[in-house]
């Protein structure tokens, strides 16, 4: 049986409120300012809890994976609040177009909407692969919109990053979360002015962000770094990780979130790299290397300006590349491929040498990046307190963050009594390292 809701027009920008999943959130929140910019009504639904995730599994196999789970019980959710105007409400979801499942979550939401008694509510596809053709839908993408949600992402990342290293060591309970707050709404107000949204412009800015996090009253003590990755989804949803960062924070943690930006890159790149490995488009391969180098070049800026103010921040996207050498290939791309692997060993290298690989259930490229990676990491960083944590409908947050508490009480130790390590290097890993042990000195 065939199960179809309405097309999204495009008359339907001026009448419809059309609800986004959450997932980044602050990224997401100035994201949602540069489409009201160009005239769409959006609200990143913020409806989160158990609820959610039994109401996904009441109308989406258990056999699904996870975030498709929970961003069609969040839309579910939603719909039965009352909050809306069923007959001006649309629903926006995306599509990779790659090997991931993501691509068919729109089947499977539209497959539920009708069964909920919703078959009246449009459903929108936001991708850039050709898919769903006669949806109705195309989402003009302008160039002022490009570049305002590239900046949302930039600038959110840098919020993101600033906050968290702030958050964790601020003499004044809530500083850092107000800074935030204050610059959230002064990027939303730049985005919908149209303004402080080039690259030229961002480069300044950058700085005056990094200036004003660095006037909030810190005291640096010894803390516990973790690092966060894994799927996308669960990586950045506090629906999808049971609120992970905050967990971690009630923890006395520094947390260590990489940035959005880097996914949008990793798919610049790949477009670059299969071409490379596979055959294509000379050109394609050309403007794909071109816009990358372009990208890179702002985030080296924020970076700069984050180093300039005493913040850690990592190094470029093209230096990240050459991380998983010797490890993974770049030809594994199937979710977030190696880049999984690469931010992990970014962030020990960084530092953060304790790490969360959060990973949902029904995601088999992420447990081989990610999981099936970590053995390969450790031999070459004997020091990484790596620890993977499944996230799907049956797993209960008490034996997460109790997992998570046991890798902390490791790394604790570790604070206490800091000693160094001897790791093996790369070409012994390649040529299959024998088992490593910890040296202390």
């Amino acid at each position: 049986m065939e199960y179809m809701t309405p097309n999204f027009t495009k008359d339907m920008v001026k009448t419809h409120k059309i609800l986004i999943p959450n997932m980044a959130v602050t990224q997401f929140r100035l994201m949602q300012a540069a489409l009201a910019s160009e005239g769409y009504q959006t609200e990143v639904l913020g409806n989160c809890g158990s609820e959610v995730a039994q109401l996904g599994l009441k109308y989406v196999h258990n056999d699904t994976c996870y975030p498709a789970l929970l961003v069609i019980g969040q839309f579910l959710d939603a719909l039965n609040s009352g909050k809306y105007d069923l007959d001006h409400t649309a629903l926006l979801i995306t599509q990779t177009g790659g090997g991931c499942r993501a691509s068919n979550y729109i089947k499977l939401l539209r497959k539920a909407l009708v069964k909920a008694g919703y078959g009246n509510i449009p459903v929108a596809s936001l991708n850039f692969s050709g898919l769903e053709k006669d949806s109705g839908f195309q989402m003009p993408l302008t160039v002022p919109l490009l570049r305002k949600v590239i900046a949302s992402i930039f600038y959110g990342d840098m919020l993101v990053a600033l906050r968290s290293q702030t958050h964790a060591y601020e003499n004044h309970r809530g500083d850092a979360d107000a800074m935030t707050e204050k610059w959230i709404s002064t990027i939303q107000g730049w985005i919908r002015d149209d303004k402080n949204y080039s690259a030229h412009d961002m480069k300044r800015r950058f700085y005056d962000i990094a200036a004003d996090y660095a006037t909030i009253s810190i005291t640096r003590v010894p803390k516990v770094k973790v690092g966060v990755v894994g799927e996308i989804y669960v990586k950045y949803s506090p629906l999808g990780n049971n609120d992970l960062e905050k967990f971690l924070e009630s923890q006395d943690c520094e947390v260590n979130l990489p940035g959005l930006m880097g996914f949008v890159e990793y798919c610049v790149a790949n477009y670059k790299l299969d071409i490379d490995l596979y055959g294509g488009n000379k050109l394609v391969a050309g403007g794909a290397d071109a816009f990358l180098s372009w990208l890179d070049g702002i985030g080296c800026a924020s970076y700069d300006a984050m180093r300039k103010y005493g913040f850690y921040a990592p190094g470029s996207f093209r230096e990240l590349m050459k991380k998983p050498e010797g490890i993974i290939s770049l030809g594994a791309k199937m979710g977030e491929g190696w880049l999984l692997t690469a931010e992990m060993i970014e962030l020990v290298e960084g530092g953060y040498g304790n790490i969360v690989c959060a990973q949902p259930f029904g995601c088999l490229p992420n447990h081989i990046v990610g999981k099936g990676m970590i053995n390969k990491i450790r031999a070459l960083h004997p020091d990484a307190n790596i620890t993977p944590v499944d996230y799907d409908p049956s797993a209960t947050r008490v034996n997460q963050e109790n997992r998570i508490k046991l890798m902390l009480a490791v790394a604790r130790e570790k604070l206490d009594q800091p000693g160094e390590v001897q790791p093996v290097t790369a070409e012994q890993l390649a040529g299959g390292a024998p088992q490593v042990e910890t040296v202390v000195r």
